[in-house]
């Protein structure tokens, strides 16, 4: 009896899990044709659908050109850049908190974000120096290429620092996450401080996050960076279920650790360099995300990462649509609306937590 109603409780959650996956995906594809049509210059959906479908056949709209220049352009880049954002940030701190076993695992807390933003700005004040040394390709797309060296770079630091004998702790992970983005807050400071007038803007508005600067270029710039870590993610998802039961479980179940942590923190440090090497910081997306449809559909990764993947995006999609309208024609940094949602988010679950924190 106790079997059957265990086996028929696993039943459910699979249903679950399948129907929160269609339900982020249904929710994503809303959210976008909203951000399409909202903005300065409204835009009908009818509008916009046959713009997108004109140019999906190949054909020239029916419409005015400053109608499909606007949905074609603009928004559509920009709203497929913030999906892709959103979904790196979000698949990266579901694979981190499977990574830490811990759900205070987020790519802006714990500094990597900061460790990508510190390369990326480095090729911006200092990249014109030394990219006439370097291959056309790399000089070519040295921001994304600095950024993914960077947040590499943090994640492995982070995570030889804080793990012990194979267990991670916590309050080092918190705590080291915090030294480590305060040294990179300090070493961007000084670059900015002897950064020219333009670089000076263009810095100030990059360090906050948005998505200002996106374009069809820049999107495609990003794809050979964050493409292999979508698709080697799922390869994951079986041996971060294991690996939450602890290391030595997962040894014993026929995983090999080492090699699935430096896969994973490869594929983080990817996806998050090439989110923050077009947005620039956008914080707590990694949080909120995979923590709440964890609490909704469970912690099997092969479930929980493309749906977070779909409701990151979506949460980033709609903060860019609030930040572009709200103070239009300004636009507000999508850092600062996401810190605003996403801090109190984790204040609570660190006070929810505070008791069963292993230090």
């Amino acid at each position: 009896m106790r079997s059957g109603a265990a086996d028929a409780r696993s039943r459910d959650r699979a249903v679950l899990a399948r129907l929160a996956v269609c339900a982020t995906g249904a929710i994503a594809l809303v959210v976008c044709l909203v951000a399409l049509t909202v903005g300065a210059a409204g835009v009908s959906l009818g509008a916009t659908l046959e713009s997108v479908l004109a140019a999906t056949t190949g054909q020239r709209p029916a419409l005015d050109l400053s109608v499909a220049t606007i949905v074609l352009d603009i928004r559509l880049p920009r709203i497929l850049t913030g999906m892709l954002v959103g979904a790196a940030l979000a698949l990266s701190g579901a694979m981190m908190q499977g990574l830490f076993r811990n759900p205070l695992a987020d790519p802006s807390l714990v500094g990597i974000s900061s460790g990508a933003a510190l390369a990326a700005v480095t090729s911006i004040v200092l990249g014109h120096s030394v990219a006439f040394w370097l291959p056309d390709f790399v000089a070519h797309h040295l921001l994304p290429i600095a950024a993914f060296m960077g947040a590499l770079g943090t994640t492995t630091i982070l995570y030889r620092l804080a793990t012990v004998n194979g267990r991670t702790s916590v309050a080092a992970m918190l705590l080291l996450g915090i030294a480590l983005a305060a040294l990179a807050s300090a070493l961007i400071g000084v670059l900015v401080f002897i950064s020219d007038d333009q670089q000076l803007r263009e810095l100030t508005f990059w360090t906050m996050g948005g998505l200002g600067g996106a374009t069809w270029p820049k999107l495609l710039a990003i794809l050979p960076l964050m493409l292999p870590a979508f698709l080697a993610a799922p390869f994951l998802a079986r041996s971060l279920n294991a690996m939450t039961l602890g290391h030595g479980e997962a040894f014993h179940l026929g995983i090999d650790v080492q090699v699935v942590t430096r896969l994973a923190i490869f594929v983080i440090a990817a996806a998050v360099g090439a989110a923050v090497a077009v947005s620039g910081i956008i914080g707590f997306v990694g949080l909120v995300a995979p923590h709440l449809l964890r609490t909704l559909i469970g912690p099997d990764h092969r479930t929980l990462m493309p749906a977070a993947a779909l409701f990151g995006g979506s949460l980033v999609v709609a903060a860019d649509t609030v930040a572009r309208t709200i103070v239009a024609p300004a636009e507000l940094p999508i850092g600062i609306l996401t810190a605003l949602v996403g801090a109190p988010f984790f204040l609570w679950l660190l006070l929810r937590r505070r008791g069963g924190m292993v230090v």
